[in-house]
């Protein structure tokens, strides 16, 4: 009787234990397995939206800086050394810091001048932004609109940028020690549009802000831009390996077309030009002016000529323009006519196409045209958007943002090399198309 009543005892504590473990795998079947960890992405490449401002036609991106974070306006500089920051205004945050003189930060930067604070001047021996500090860093800012100067001081912060990860976007990345300029406010007013805060240098730096993007995130050395011609439109601005594509889904990198790329002494990026033609006829240049380093500004509105090309090209222009006869001019500009005489095609104004020949073998031509070559300058008026340099330029040709509006420009510095898509209008598209799917996550 024992041992059977053993027996019922271990049966039904067999019985149990099936039922218990039949139970919590059923458990663990219904509950969701906790995903694994998404692993972290290097971005593949960094991203800015850019504004074209309708009154002074500059084009003006937003930044993330501080701690905490605040978003300011900056007027994009492609030939800028560094961001120059209005430090007078406002500027709060626990992360500012002022490297001292002869710092590994100030070599960097290439600078081995010292501050000096006059008496009237505040100045603090610790870091806070708007005071001078004693043996801090010193730099020249420049606005590139007045062309003045000032000497401000070398500081360092937190600067955040959104990411993307391919042709998807990413989070908001981190430089957490962003080297940069504390200028004058009274340096960072005059000629630019309102509210912003200072001047995002895209030069050929080691603090320039590409520079430091490339070098903080270990991204190829390569930027590339598609301003927006429309005021308020978003362009957009890449560093690092760019993913091209826009509505409807094309690729327009597949249509770049490259020349060499060369620095100038000053940082900027410049091109050669080895002839000018207006519809196929070349330009008769002097001989002295016949092949020309152009440099890219998109601090300069419209194209800037030298005079004796400026006069070769006008006269030209209008020989090429049967029927069109010119009326007065409307400053800043030297040729112009009634727009009632013009007509339009998809590509804007039906006028002569102008053609920057960039080779030898006359194959390789930045092709501006319609919308480019034009501006109307009042009701009733359009004019050729480019303008005369007088005799002694800083360049014989500085391509102005209007003559780079929708078109994708790629400086590839990795294989010094120039590409350009000519005007995506011939495309059907531009390059506000770029940023439908470019929201930034937190």
């Amino acid at each position: 009787m024992a041992s059977f009543l053993q027996f019922l005892l271990l049966f039904s504590s067999s019985i149990h234990l099936i039922f218990v473990s039949a139970d919590d795998d059923q458990s663990s079947a219904a509950q969701p397995r906790p995903r694994p960890p998404m692993p972290i992405l290097r971005p593949t490449n960094l991203f800015l939206k850019v504004q074209k401002d309708g009154a002074t036609g500059l084009h003006v991106t937003q930044i993330f800086k501080r701690t905490p974070p605040v978003q300011l306006n900056f007027v994009l500089d492609l030939n800028g050394q560094f961001l120059s920051v209005n430090c007078e205004n406002k500027y709060l945050s626990s992360t500012f810091n002022a490297p001292v003189c002869h710092s590994a930060q100030c070599s960097r930067a290439n600078t081995h001048s010292c501050r000096t604070c006059s008496p009237r001047t505040p100045r603090l021996p610790m870091a806070r932004p708007g005071y001078c500090h004693v043996n801090a860093c010193a730099v020249t800012a420049v606005n590139p609109v007045t062309q003045q100067s000032a000497i401000s001081e070398l500081a360092e912060d937190v600067l955040s940028i959104p990411s993307a990860l391919g042709s998807w976007p990413g989070p908001r990345v981190t430089v957490p020690q962003f080297l940069f300029a504390c200028a004058p406010s009274i340096l960072l007013q005059r000629g630019l549009p309102q509210n912003v805060q200072g001047i995002a240098g895209m030069g050929h730096s080691r603090i320039s802000l590409p520079s430091q993007l490339a070098s903080h995130f270990g991204i190829p050395p390569k930027i590339a831009f598609c301003l927006a011609s429309g005021s308020g439109q978003n362009g957009i601005i890449f560093f690092g390996e760019g993913t091209f594509v826009m509505l409807p889904g094309t690729d327009v990198s597949r249509q770049l077309m490259y020349a060499p790329l060369f620095i100038g002494q000053q940082g900027e990026y410049m091109m050669n030009v080895q002839s000018i033609q207006i519809n196929n006829v070349v330009v008769p240049l002097p001989p002295r002016l016949r092949s020309n380093q152009a440099t890219l500004s998109t601090t300069t509105p419209y194209t800037m000529l030298h005079q004796s090309i400026f006069t070769a090209l006008t006269r030209l222009f209008i020989r090429k323009f049967p029927g069109v006869p010119p009326v007065t001019a409307v400053a800043p500009f030297g040729l112009c006519f009634n727009a009632n005489n013009i007509s339009y095609s998809k590509m804007g104004p039906q006028v002569p196409s102008i053609k920057l020949v960039l080779d030898n073998q006359q194959k390789i031509r930045w092709t501006i045209s319609g919308q480019n070559a034009i501006v109307q300058a009042r009701p009733g008026v359009m004019c050729l958007a480019m303008v005369n340099g007088g005799m002694n330029p800083r360049a014989p040709i500085v391509i102005g943002a209007h003559q780079m509006e929708d078109n994708l420009v790629q400086l590839d510095l990795v294989n010094s090399r120039i590409g350009f898509s000519n005007s995506l209008l011939l495309q059907r598209t531009n390059c506000a198309n770029f940023n439908n799917n470019m929201t930034t996550t937190p």
